[in-house]
């Protein structure tokens, strides 16, 4: 099993920046990929962002050259740097992994709220 903890979301002002921080632990060699989605005030799911294992990098178009997701794996910690955030930002982000068998494993999330 997988345990994730987030943390890092807050209220920021348009054009501002926050980091967000995901702790992982547990059975952390059967990951492959690791994610960052989000729940928009209109209960709507997206994807954000994903790092491999491998350090391969993607995004979503919504965020791509605003947001980068990196990976330390020292600490098993994962990050989410947002910057020019945007009112359309705010979301509840939450992190996520998928392994090599098994579900998706989520953590509980982090508010993030972008005032115009």
């Amino acid at each position: 099993q997988v345990q994730l903890v987030e943390s890092g979301g807050g209220l920021v002002e348009a054009g501002g920046s926050l980091r967000l921080s995901c702790a992982v632990s547990g059975n952390i060699v059967s990951i492959n990929t690791y994610g960052w989605y989000r729940q928009t005030p209109e209960n709507q799911r997206e994807w954000v962002a994903s790092i491999t294992r491998g350090g391969r990098t993607s995004y979503a178009d919504s965020v791509k050259g605003r947001f980068t997701i990196s990976r330390d794996v020292d600490v098993n910690m994962v990050y989410l740097q947002m910057n020019s955030l945007k009112p359309e930002d705010t979301a509840v982000y939450f992190c996520a992994v998928d392994r090599l068998l098994g579900p998706r494993t989520w953590g509980q999330g982090t508010q993030v709220t972008v005032s115009s």
